[in-house]
């Protein structure tokens, strides 16, 4: 049997590194991430900076707005044609899933495969319009394929 002190000391060793980790973690999101004010920043001084509506067809139908700019790009088709996005330009992605799922997502494969300028927009596009930040009716037709 293993003395007090020694499971004292193994349970405080294994809690320090399950923190150690999701801080480790949360810097990583944090430096794959982008606020809604840093992107619209970025949009002013960069129009060249790509931005991409990820969300899926029942979520877009739902809210059926779009950041101004913004290109609807099924995650499906990034995720099966990742060289349609270029390599050289910002890229931002937006979804509306609850913790930035499907954006996250996305921008971590990205990231897998040597797409270093792409970032996922924290809060998504609620953020963006709780901060009062210019949307516009999305326009374009789409199927509700939910196959993933």
């Amino acid at each position: 049997m293993l003395p007090v002190a020694l499971i004292a000391v193994i349970a405080i060793v294994a809690g320090l590194s399950v923190w150690l980790k999701a801080a480790r973690g949360r810097r990583e999101l944090d430096r794959h991430s982008i606020t809604p004010e840093a992107l619209r920043d970025l949009l002013k001084v960069n129009p060249q900076a790509l931005l991409f509506d990820v969300r899926q067809p029942l979520d877009l139908l739902a809210d059926s707005e779009v950041i101004p700019g913004a290109r609807r790009v099924p995650p499906k088709e990034i995720q099966e044609n990742a060289e349609r996005v270029p390599r050289d330009r910002e890229v931002v992605v937006y979804c509306t899933c609850a913790s930035d799922r499907t954006a996250l997502e996305i921008t971590k494969r990205a990231h897998a495969l040597k797409f270093f300028k792409i970032k996922f927009l924290k809060g998504g596009l609620e953020a963006w319009k709780q901060k009062g930040y210019p949307v516009e009716p999305y326009r374009e037709t789409f199927h509700l394929d939910t196959a993933t």
